[in-house]
């Protein structure tokens, strides 16, 4: 992907989970931008824990407490008791989790490359500038 493609992805990715969480029915109902933040970072950093997690994202301990409950909860991340260290838990993702994040790269990925080949580079510039205003505007609005 070129850096106007990527700039638009990553905008996109807002849009998507800012979809996927207002969703009134379907397997991910109430996943936000930062769970699927977390479950990527999980499914790309296998048997991590709940320290690193809160680490990568500077995320308090409790706060990344009730985030990793919620995604286990919902069956998107699993945690796992080392065997090694009874205290630690080693987190992945489920195939629900990797499922959403592989269907969801795809997907930005495909409309990435649909609107690069629509736009001049200004105008794909402006247009990621443009979303990422007003889904600035979509996700304030809802928090």
């Amino acid at each position: 992907m070129n850096k106007g493609e990527r700039k638009f992805y990553n905008v996109f990715t807002e849009l998507q989970c800012f979809i996927l969480a207002n969703m009134s029915r379907g397997e991910v109902n109430g996943v936000t931008a930062t769970h699927y933040n977390i479950i990527e970072y999980i499914y790309r950093n296998d048997k991590c824990t709940g320290k690193q997690v809160a680490k990568a994202f500077n995320i308090s301990p409790p706060a990344i407490s009730r985030q990793l409950k919620f995604l286990v909860e919902n069956h998107l991340i699993e945690q796992k008791q080392s065997s090694l260290d009874r205290r630690i838990f080693n987190l992945s993702a489920t195939d629900k989790g990797k499922f959403i994040i592989d269907n969801s790269e795809n997907f930005r990925e495909r409309v990435a490359k649909q609107v690069s080949k629509a736009l001049t580079r200004d105008e794909l510039e402006s247009l990621t500038s443009l979303l990422g205003k007003v889904i600035g505007e979509i996700v304030e609005g809802h928090t």
